[in-house]
């Protein structure tokens, strides 16, 4: 698979721009902040229909622009596949498959396989149990597009039953009179019911994805590490808790029902897949606060990796993006990334010198400057 055009339109910076990519390795260089990210964070918005910037869509459409529009032109085992999605803050976005229009934007996850490692993924590392947890279920929905809608549905149901616990708790807040909650068995079972479909899938993931970790942690540091990779499902769920490997929905409603009294009184849902951390761990020692700065670097970039081959162990060949990291890398680490993913079907690379790209990734050359992008 690989992307052979990419065309924004009042996105990021780029009023209109269209580029022709090739197979294998696509360097992009220019200096900071002319809009290098923005072309493979549009690639990224395609394959999973979020930023690795920004938390909201609004910030992707260029300013005084009402909308944006991504198209991207994917060649897959020789076919062509058009796909267009058209981005409108505070409206629902609108997208293209073929030309055809699509009844959801969710219905183009899975034309793109794409995994990026930029320098915000640090933050898989060193950030909060939130970002731990959408690395995994956006690796979930690239190997399975369906588990879209059981994550959606499952945020959905979430909204809903917070919102009755909250309004519940402000009731008992300013009448002194019990709020009411006529509904929360039936919010239980749909949540009970997504939520296990969705740590299944999950706790599945971690074991499929804990050997390549390994393996791709072991080749970054040169086999110099000073102890194994791991990662395990955390316990921040009430689910994980004691012997429950393959929940199910009798086993989170059973959770809920232990944790109910709580959840009334703190007016906000305890138990679930939104509460669940992904431990991160060198040998006996967590990640976090344990690992040197390099070491981070290296666990975060082995993360990537790991998603990566896995993707490629289940027969679906991913593009590679490489924003910006090079740089942040030393001479050893730069050589043996590039040995590593040198076979790629495609590898996007962008850096601000090029001289910080090894020579095993001389591929075709492009030069970003503002609102331009030539190839040399």
């Amino acid at each position: 698979m690989y992307v052979r055009r990419l065309e924004l339109v009042d996105i990021r910076s780029y009023a209109r721009v269209a580029v022709d990519l090739q197979p294998g390795a696509n360097v992009l260089v220019g200096p900071n902040g002319v809009g290098k990210t923005n072309l493979v964070e549009a690639m990224g918005y395609v394959a999973t229909l979020a930023s690795h910037r920004v938390a909201t869509d609004a910030p992707l459409v260029r300013a005084g622009a009402a909308s944006g529009v991504i198209r991207c032109v994917i060649v897959h085992e020789g076919r062509e596949l058009l796909v267009e999605l058209e981005i409108m803050p505070g409206r629902a976005n609108r997208a293209r498959l073929g030309r055809a229009p699509a009844r959801r934007a969710r219905d183009v996850l899975g034309a793109l396989r794409l995994v990026m490692f930029a320098p915000e993924d640090l933050s898989l590392v060193r950030g909060d149990p939130a970002e731990r947890r959408r690395y995994l279920d956006e690796l979930l929905v690239l190997r399975q597009p369906r588990l879209a809608a059981v994550r959606a549905d499952y945020d959905r149901v979430l909204k809903q039953r917070n919102a009755l616990l909250r309004s519940s708790y402000l009731t008992r807040r300013v009448t002194k009179a019990a709020g009411d909650l006529s509904t929360l068995d039936v919010w239980d079972h749909h949540l009970a019911e997504h939520g296990a479909a969705l740590l299944g899938a999950r706790l599945a993931l971690v074991d499929a994805l804990a050997p390549h970790l390994a393996k791709a942690y072991d080749a970054v540091s040169g086999g110099t590490a000073r102890a194994d990779a791991g990662l395990a499902a955390g316990a921040a769920s009430a689910v994980y808790q004691g012997t429950v490997t393959e929940p199910t929905a009798e086993a989170v409603s059973a959770a809920l029902r232990e944790a109910r009294s709580s959840e009334v009184d703190r007016g906000t849902t305890l138990v679930g897949p939104h509460r669940d951390e992904l431990a991160l761990s060198l040998g006996p020692l967590p990640v976090k606060g344990y690992a040197s700065h390099g070491e981070s670097w290296s666990f975060a970039l082995a993360l990537r990796l790991a998603a990566y081959e896995l993707l490629r162990a289940d027969g679906l060949e991913p593009v590679l993006a490489l924003d910006d990291v090079f740089a942040e890398l030393d001479s050893g680490r730069r050589e043996r990334l590039a040995a590593l993913v040198g076979d790629a079907a495609q590898v996007i690379v962008t850096c601000a010198v090029a001289a910080d790209v090894p020579e095993q990734l001389a591929g075709a050359r492009y030069t970003v400057s503002p609102g331009e992008v030539r190839r040399e």
